[in-house]
Formats: C-alpha cells, structure tokens, sequence
C-alpha cells in the first residue's frame, strides 16, 4: 500500500470512528432515524481498514523485511524494557502508527526507590516523579535534523491500578484516538537521521524541549525529557525508527542499539556516558 493510500485509509478510518461515536452521544439526546444496528456500519469500516492495512504490513514483512538500523540508545544508565520487538512482531499488537518495531522501557535505577508497582485498586494513581524515568534525558541516537518537536500536552498521573487502567483505555484511549496521532504519542521528538529513516521519540515531558524543529543535532546530545503525555500510564520512553514523518503513513523500521542490541521485556540494561559522539546510523548487522 503506497504512502498516498495509506494517508488517505488512515483519515476515512478517523472519519468513520467520528461518525460512530458521535452517534452514541447523540442518542442520548434524540432518536436516530434509522435501526440501532446500522449506526455500528462506521465501526465496522474502521476496523476493516485496519485489519486489511495490518494484513499489507505483515505481508510485506514476510516477503521483504526492512534491515534493522545501528543507532546510539536514547537514554543514560539503567532500564529495563516492556514491549519490545525482540519477542514479538508487532511488539504493541498494531502496526498502526509505524509501531511495529517499538519498544517501551523504564528506568530500573541500582540505587535509590524503585518504581511503583502496579496494584489492583490503591493507590488508584501515582504522581509523575514517584517513577525514577520521569525527567530522565533524552538523546539523540545519531546525527539528525529535528524533523519535528511538540511539549505543549500536559503530563498525567500514571494509570497503574486496575480503575486507571480501565478508565485509560475506555475513557483516554477512545478519546485520544478521535483526537488523532499527536494526542496518542503526547509530546513528541521526530529525528531525520538521513536516507528514510527517521527516530519517534514519544510521551515526552512537558516544557522540556531543548530542541526545535529544523536543528541540527549529534548523537547523544540531549533533546528534551521523558514524560507521561499521550496514552502512557507511567513514565516511560517509547521509541521507534520509521521510513517517514508522518505517523499515519509511516512504516515501522526495526532497529539495535549499539552495545545493546535489542532488549527483550523484563530485560535490564546500562548505558553509560562515555562514546555516544561517536554513534553513527549503519544499516547492516
């Protein structure tokens, strides 16, 4: 499926769920003019989309894979990982917004609190600096013109107990998704690297940008600070490589990081200071 066709699915598919939940909320109000059933006719357009535009990007998988990509780590010291591509592909479920090759990781510092863990009904949430991650920098993983930055979205409580988890997907996800791309990944850095690949940097904490779109950058300067903005429920960083800007068009492009590699979930790693200015974007293993 071509960029083009791409971009014009993801908007017919935004459009329909629109239409679909405009209707529920109308009928609090009024009677429809037609039978209950047809009003469900846009969500079955949207999610037919999405299973025919998941079905291209599985099939292109399997018969041309995209070659993973040598980048620096976005983060200093220690971290473990969440979702992660080195045990599944899509590693979030979706390829939806060039998310097939992600990954999710939090900060597991050797020394001082650890991150709260998540619990079934108290606390129902937890403040932003309670999780080691948040405020934690972000580099760049390579030589790169910022293609876009944005940290105007404000950062949430974590969504870590069983009624902050059902309240974000039933209540945040459905409305973040009606808002479009930018309200799913909050506050976010994009880095053009150079020959079609391009760096996500997503949930970014607000007001910390220290770069703008159009800046020149190198790898391992510091680009802004992770935050809990967007569909997150806690502090954590979400990055992925992919093959243009534009999130709705984007294709996912798989990555390693160098001396890392591609952690899997539950898997701890360490980052040091030392030799990021000397990371380089490579295309082979």
């Amino acid at each position: 499926m071509s960029a083009d066709r791409r971009k014009i699915a993801a908007r017919i598919q935004h459009a329909l769920w629109l239409i679909f939940f405009a209707q529920i909320v109308i009928r609090f109000f009024v009677e429809l003019p037609y039978n209950y059933w047809v009003s469900w006719l846009p969500a079955v357009g949207a999610i037919a989309i999405s299973l025919v535009a998941s079905r291209s990007a599985a099939r292109r998988i399997e018969t041309r894979a995209p070659a993973p990509v040598w980048v620096a780590p976005p983060v200093t010291g220690r971290w473990s990982a969440l979702n992660s591509p080195a045990d599944k592909v899509p590693s979030h479920g979706t390829h939806h917004l060039a998310q097939t090759y992600a990954i999710d990781i939090v900060a597991e510092p050797g020394e001082g609190p650890a991150r709260p863990a998540p619990v079934w009904f108290w606390p129902v949430a937890h403040r932003n600096r309670d999780y080691p991650a948040f405020g934690a920098s972000l580099h760049a993983v390579a030589d790169a013109t910022v293609a876009h930055a944005e940290d105007g979205q404000r950062d949430h409580l974590s969504r870590s107990s069983l009624a902050g988890v059902l309240y974000f997907w039933l209540v945040e996800g459905v409305c973040r998704t009606l808002g479009g791309s930018r309200r799913v990944v909050g506050n976010h850095i994009v880095l053009d690297l150079g020959e079609g690949t391009y760096a996500l940097y997503a949930h970014v904490q607000r007001g910390s940008l220290a770069v703008r779109a159009g800046d020149k950058v190198v790898a391992g300067q510091v680009l802004g600070r992770c935050g809990n903005s967007g569909n997150s429920t806690q502090p954590h960083v979400h990055f992925q490589l992919m093959d243009g800007p534009d999130l709705d068009t984007a294709r996912g492009v798989p990555f390693s990081w160098h001396d890392v590699g591609v952690p899997a979930a539950g898997e701890a790693f360490a980052v040091g200071e030392e030799g990021r200015g000397a990371c380089a974007v490579s295309t082979a293993w």
